[in-house]
């Protein structure tokens, strides 16, 4: 944690300070900003206040009173909750803007971790609270050159793995030789490990209505064999087995047979454009340096898919944050599950990914890319574009 650099960001935002508080390690994004252990007991509330100038300040209960020993500046301890009340006031000072992890009208879910009680709290004091939403991704879900470069490594590899796995569909059909679904995800598991990759999750593999789930899960009871005339989706993310690896995410689709039906090629191609209209959306913002929110990307994105007359059968936001946890805590590409009103900044990594589902149709489609925003401003697309069906 850099108490100057904190306190910088308050001043270029005009907020006149930051409170952070936890009871019972309800709040990982505070802990993660102040360098705090989560594993340790945390049976009493505490408060820290950094200003946008001066030194910080924090309240600790009497039964803890080390909880914060770690954080620079001045202590104080409280035992009855009348005390608490009395010291949180004194601590605040006069009526201010104070950031909190808080969200208006829960538009940023990630980011309400702070309850309804604590901020009425503060606002008896008569301070206007405001989301600390776009503080914590600058300090907890913004990338460092290493983990941009952890990505980017870790991107090389799946999208190698991503061909390979194609290549046992096209080796199986020519053989024909019986491959599953579940076969060809335990494969990228066993390529993931043996490039020295982990993952939280096993890929998602499936053909035809079953990736119209966005969030299929391949077992061997549900496993079908590939066949001609299958559609495929493939999507798989991992990063690097160091620590702070940063996660590389990705989606490709394809089809079993020389000729798609129109249907899935169309839509296809709208998920592409649509896909293509986000991106374009964030270059052109960074480079006429311009302010560029997760909601405005995915309006971007999704009008293609409505314009295309698929705008119900796009079920998901459009991308995700990426870091050390494959959905990071940085914004979201979202304007449908939530407004996500936090900005894209650099450092910021992230994926677009569109798709339409029609179970009755027995198709879906998904293409994803990831993007992150380097730290000269320049946003980049940090591994292969698919452009085309992959022809299996």
């Amino acid at each position: 944690m850099n108490i100057s650099s904190i306190q910088q960001a308050l001043r270029e935002r005009k907020i006149d300070g930051w409170l952070l508080c936890d009871f019972h390690n309800r709040d990982h994004l505070a802990y993660r900003v102040l360098g705090l252990d989560m594993t340790k007991m945390t049976t009493r509330r505490w408060f820290y206040y950094i200003p946008a100038k001066g030194e910080p300040r924090k309240l600790v209960h009497s039964v803890e009173p080390r909880k914060l020993d770690s954080l620079p500046g001045k202590k104080e301890i409280f035992l009855p909750w009348t005390q608490l009340h009395s010291s949180l006031k004194n601590m605040l000072g006069s009526p201010k803007k104070i950031a909190m992890q808080y969200s208006p009208m829960n538009h940023v879910p990630a980011v309400s971790m702070v309850d309804a009680g604590i901020v009425e709290l503060v606002k008896s004091f008569k301070h206007k609270v405001v989301s600390s939403a776009d503080l914590v991704q600058l300090f907890e879900a913004t990338i460092s050159e290493e983990g941009y470069r952890t990505h980017k490594e870790a991107g090389v590899i799946v999208d190698k793995i991503r061909a390979e796995a194609y290549d046992q569909i096209r080796n199986a059909i020519a053989t024909n030789s019986e491959l599953t679904e579940y076969q060809l995800q335990q494969f990228i598991m066993r390529r993931f490990k043996e490039s020295g990759l982990v993952t939280v999750d096993p890929p998602i593999v499936g053909t035809n209505e079953h990736p119209a789930d966005p969030h299929f899960e391949s077992t061997p009871e549900n496993a079908r064999p590939f066949k001609k005339g299958d559609t495929v989706l493939i999507d798989l993310w991992a990063k690097l087995d160091k620590p702070g690896s940063i996660y590389y995410d990705v989606t490709w689709c394809g089809y079993i047979g020389d000729a798609p039906s129109p249907k899935y090629q169309e839509i296809f191609n709208t998920v592409k454009n649509a896909r293509n209209a986000a991106i374009a959306l964030v270059k052109d913002r960074f480079a006429k340096g311009k302010p560029c929110g997760g909601w405005e990307v995915d309006d971007a994105c999704r009008n293609v898919v409505k314009k295309a007359g698929y705008g119900k059968y796009f079920v998901h936001r459009t991308g995700h944050s990426i870091g050390e946890e494959v959905h990071g805590n940085g914004v979201n590409i979202d304007n449908l599950e939530t407004k996500d009103e936090r900005q894209l900044m650099p450092g910021c990594c992230f994926s677009i990914e569109p798709g339409i589902y029609l179970p009755d149709e027995n198709m879906a489609c998904r293409t994803e890319i990831n993007m992150f925003i380097r730290h000269d401003g320049v946003p980049e697309v940090t591994g292969e574009i698919q452009e085309e069906l992959i022809k299996v």
